[in-house]
């Protein structure tokens, strides 16, 4: 190539590197800790509210478990969404909420699903034949001692007179989608989990919905953290709660509070 061509595309590529970076692609959004089973809808909900020309959250999926310990350690976070109101009540009589900034954002229903490659029928009712259905193999479920699925699973199936015969075979894991994962890849025959959990896994099938008064509502708490100083925090937490973002997780399978 001629060494006039050459010189010019190199000022060409000197001028391009010294463009400034546009400011919103320098900055970093909010980070929020949100509990496992929100991850598609919180990830859509990040979308639309970069879309409206914000800088994007930056979002931090596990079990509520998990987060509320990461919070009281004194991970600089700016919003945390729990998946149940326990361990938001941890974290806020710890001293670790803002005043005035908790709201219920969400709602969801528990599930019994199975591989969608070896569906199964079964009655979810009191005294349920659910161990007989497992067969050899095991339910899998979030950790009922600390994860809130897992504590919602256990209450259920104590409701319903059957966690007796399933407490011993159980395939724990550490949040929701961990023993999502499980059913999918065949490894338990049936697992517990929220049912936009398996509204977003082609990989299972739901069984049947438990009753709702087989356990305590399943809310979804978000609130503002004391450690917030992001500018944009408490706009993505107002965008959350507002008709758009509200439609996000309807749109979701999840419910309104």
């Amino acid at each position: 190539m001629p060494k006039p061509i050459l010189r010019a595309l190199a000022s060409i590529a000197m001028v391009v590197h010294m463009l400034p970076v546009p400011a919103m692609a320098q900055q970093r959004g909010p980070l929020v800790l949100a509990a496992a089973s929100l991850q598609e809808a919180m990830t859509a909900a990040a979308d639309a509210w970069a879309a409206r020309r914000h800088a994007r959250p930056v979002l931090s999926f596990a079990a509520s478990s998990a987060l509320a310990r990461q919070i009281r350690g004194g991970a600089p976070a700016d919003l945390f969404a729990s998946a149940d109101e326990g361990w938001m009540d941890d974290v806020e009589k710890a001293g670790f909420v803002r005043r005035g900034s908790r709201a219920d954002m969400a709602g969801n229903r528990l599930v019994l699903v199975a591989p969608a490659r070896a569906p199964l029928r079964l009655r979810i009712a009191r005294g349920m034949p659910i161990a007989r259905a497992l067969g050899d193999s095991r339910l899998a479920m979030a950790n009922p001692d600390s994860v809130p699925a897992g504590k919602y699973g256990k209450a259920a199936l104590s409701a319903l007179g059957v966690w007796p015969s399933v407490a011993n075979r159980l395939a724990l894991g550490g949040n929701v989608r961990s023993a999502l994962t499980l059913v999918e890849r065949g490894e338990a025959r049936l697992g517990v989990v929220y049912a936009t959990d398996a509204r977003a896994s082609k990989g299972v099938v739901v069984v049947g919905v438990f009753p709702a008064g087989s356990h305590a509502p399943i809310r979804y708490p978000i609130a503002r953290l004391t450690a917030s100083r992001h500018p944009e925090a408490e706009g993505f937490r107002r965008f959350l709660l507002s008709r758009a973002g509200q439609s996000i997780l309807v749109r979701h399978g999840f419910s309104r509070p």
